[in-house]
């Protein structure tokens, strides 16, 4: 009798020990996934306040050109101004408004990436079409920073479903930013490597400054912008590269990077031949 009695107490206590550990337990993963959860959003408060600095940058410095020498033109008749200036100032408004207008499109693509809304368009494409119209638009500045370009890829690949439109636009994204950061001498190569498994791999490398794994991370996020020399020499709003993967995952596809610092920076696009599943897809989501 005493003995089953000391039993049922050491049983008592085990359960009630048991309990208390488990109630210690969820207590402390609580405690830990709202540390986790805290440290995460002041994390990316943090890159959207950065964002935001960097966009205000952007924004100010075309609307002060534009300012600037509208006044200077709106004052013409009491200055001395010659038709080359008058040209001239005309032509830096338009270059400014350009540019402010890029920043705009930028902002309202990544949000309609972010928010699921962006509708695709889709139609018999040719890649090489695609990339052939993406280098011209970047050939000039290619050409003004000595960088060579080279083009690895047949010009009557095959035809593929998707939107051309965003096709160009992810491409010509990833080679402005090649361009951007390949210092003068150096190179650029765009290599379009197989149909297989009815997917088209897409690779732009570059010989330029590259990214360690934590920036290649921070670059590929929404709101971050790899903190280097040669960023922040450069104009942009640094959302190129999220704006690319997002619309090559709304393709139903993938962007891969591999980079290193000092040895380049190769990134690779892999795209189903037909996207017509992946925009049904979409128009479900934004139908629900």
């Amino acid at each position: 009798m005493g003995s089953r009695s000391k039993k049922g107490s050491q049983n008592g206590a085990l359960s009630s020990y048991s309990q208390n550990l488990g109630s210690a337990l969820s207590r402390q993963q609580a405690k830990i996934a709202e540390r986790a959860a805290r440290v995460q959003a002041e994390q990316a408060s943090k890159m959207k306040s950065a964002f935001i600095a960097n966009m205000s940058h952007e924004l100010r410095t075309p609307l002060n050109a534009i300012l600037g020498f509208s006044k200077i033109l709106r004052k013409a008749e009491n200055t001395e101004l010659t038709p080359q200036q008058v040209v001239e100032f005309s032509s830096y408004i338009h270059e400014a408004a350009d540019h402010l207008l890029d920043v705009v499109n930028s902002i309202l693509n990544i949000s309609k990436i972010e928010s699921g809304t962006t509708m695709l368009d889709v139609q018999d494409v040719s890649i090489s079409e695609i990339l052939r119209s993406a280098m011209r638009l970047i050939e000039l500045k290619a050409k003004e920073n000595n960088i060579t370009l080279h083009q690895e890829y047949e010009s009557d690949l095959a035809i593929m479903r998707g939107d051309p439109m965003r096709l160009k636009q992810i491409y010509t994204n990833l080679l402005s930013n090649a361009v951007k950061f390949t210092p003068a001498g150096g190179s650029i190569s765009v290599c379009v490597s197989s149909f297989e498994n009815k997917k088209l791999m897409v690779t732009i490398g570059d010989t330029g400054i590259g990214m360690n794994q934590a920036e290649i991370e921070v670059a590929m996020s929404p709101f971050g912008q790899v903190d280097n020399n040669l960023s922040r020499e450069q104009e942009g709003t640094g959302l190129g590269l999220a704006i690319a993967k997002g619309l090559i995952e709304q393709h139903g596809g993938k962007l891969e990077i591999s980079s290193a610092r000092g040895e380049g920076t190769v990134v690779a696009t892999i795209l189903p031949i037909d996207v017509s599943e992946q925009k049904q897809k979409l128009s479900e989501k934004v139908a629900a």
